[in-house]
């Protein structure tokens, strides 16, 4: 459908920044349309979900909006220390269906341009075929040895940072099975006592994280050298710096840090 003067939460983005309204010496989603600078182009905009009752939409621009007294974008990672959670998790949302929207233009069997059935549901009109946002499902696990835990660095972190071992689950293979592969790729550790911890919608792109605890069995640190550039086991008292708060990788480390109270 194309844009209309509507009450509801328009999470606007312009590649992957995401237009915050500044309000009362806050920030939060612009709810009105019509009060945007001056007025957007004629753009095709997605219908989310709802939230406390109000309607939440999504489009994309093909260039940002200007900061202004009123108005800010800012890549959608930083929004989460900027608006409520509740408006961050929807805003995750709204981004994986504008990556699924320009992801899903035409059927990859046919070629034909798909049509949009439903908002998470394109079809093809020739083959029939259906195509829903996909999630790339991923691990995240917290290993345990003694009085530490593992932490590394990935050469695709954007920061200097240490996190968890992670990885992508793979066609046949269930997530425990996933958890101990990426461990022994990454690592060369053994580990045992994999247990579920948690899950979070990971938009970027578009990922499910599954979080999980293990315990060290054996084996001396190898690390996988196109995956990791460091990894050792650390006590609470000389951790490194640490994932921010929005990621399963802290979710699990505070939780851990609790235990050591």
């Amino acid at each position: 459908m194309t844009a209309n003067n509507s009450k509801s939460f328009w999470f606007i983005f312009y590649k992957d920044n995401i237009l915050l309204e500044k309000r009362n010496g806050k920030h939060t989603i612009p709810n009105e349309y019509d009060s945007l600078i001056p007025t957007l182009p004629n753009v095709i905009v997605h219908e989310v979900a709802s939230l406390d009752g109000i309607v939440c939409k999504t489009l994309s621009l093909d260039h940002p909006v200007e900061e202004s007294d009123q108005y800010v974008m800012m890549g959608l990672r930083a929004s989460y220390d900027y608006i409520e959670e509740k408006l961050y998790n929807m805003a995750g949302k709204a981004a994986e269906i504008l990556h699924w929207d320009k992801n899903s233009r035409y059927c990859p069997a046919c070629g034909i341009k798909t049509i949009q059935t439903t908002p998470i549901c394109k079809q093809c009109p020739q083959c029939k075929q259906e195509y829903y946002p996909a999630i790339a499902t991923a691990i995240i696990v917290l290993i345990r040895k003694d009085d530490s835990i593992l932490l590394v660095h990935a050469r695709n972190f954007r920061g200097t940072f240490h996190g968890l071992v992670a990885g992508f689950l793979e066609t046949g293979e269930t997530l425990e099975e996933c958890v101990k592969r990426e461990v022994m790729e990454e690592t060369g550790l053994t580990i045992n006592n994999i247990t579920y911890f948690g899950n979070q919608p990971w938009p970027y792109p578009s990922g499910l994280m599954v979080g999980f605890t293990a315990d060290y069995v054996s084996g001396e640190i190898k690390l996988q050298d196109e995956e990791l550039s460091s990894g050792a086991f650390y006590t609470k008292d000389n951790l490194p710096e640490l994932p921010r708060k929005l990621s399963m990788a802290r979710r699990l480390i505070d939780h851990w840090l609790e235990t050591q109270q």
